[in-house]
């Protein structure tokens, strides 16, 4: 296994585990984390163990056209019982995430550094939160790296039933982004048209965005 220096750079990508890592150690910085994200790799690890960073062989997209929209969220969005905003609560948002019980899941992987990291990006336009509303509370909603026309979602919440899921749904329909990424595979994502795809696929991509 590849430990980081203080350099920022990241092992070549045939160097990548079975389970997705590239390398280990490094630190949280802007520049890391920016660099990180541009060519697909993402940290997930848990408190008092060194940063891991992923890069699976396989991601899990959403382009914005298979979207699939349920007859049932269908229902709900027509009701219009919530209010959509961006970036109003993201410390709000990002702290929800952390501590939001998760069937199946033991902790969190929202570290305090981690946490703090991603204000630090929000507070440079790069970290973006989507709020769902309810009689002014916050119910649901979700956050991510915006890269111009690719939206890497990092995590979101609900707090009433669906509203993670209409976070979701507005955040593709809003035409800006030409690729959702959701990292790995997740059973919720995919009932609403999310994907896996080949690394190479989504490196390409990313290759695009920034050029």
């Amino acid at each position: 296994m590849i430990w980081l220096t203080k350099q920022i750079s990241f092992p070549p990508y045939k160097t990548t585990t079975q389970d997705g890592i590239i390398a280990l150690g490094g630190d949280l910085s802007d520049e890391r984390l920016i660099y990180a994200y541009k060519n697909g790799i993402f940290p997930w690890y848990s408190s008092g163990e060194p940063i891991v960073w992923f890069c699976p062989k396989k991601r899990m997209v959403l382009f914005p056209n298979d979207l699939k929209i349920s007859k049932s969220m269908r229902k709900i969005i027509k009701k219009n019982e919530f209010t959509i905003t961006e970036n109003t609560a993201f410390k709000e948002v990002i702290y929800q995430c952390k501590i939001i019980n998760r069937k199946g899941e033991f902790g969190t992987w929202i570290t305090k550094e981690m946490e703090q990291a991603y204000i630090n990006l929000h507070k440079r336009g790069i970290a973006k939160s989507i709020e769902i509303w309810q009689k002014n509370k916050l119910v649901g909603g979700l956050y991510g790296i915006d890269l111009g026309t690719i939206f890497c979602g990092e995590s979101m919440f609900s707090k009433v039933s669906n509203t993670s899921k209409l976070a979701f749904i507005y955040l593709a329909q809003k035409e800006e982004y030409q690729l959702i990424d959701c990292q790995i595979y997740n059973k919720h994502l995919a009932n609403l048209g999310a994907k896996e795809i080949k690394r190479e696929e989504f490196i390409m991509f990313l290759r695009k965005e920034s050029s």
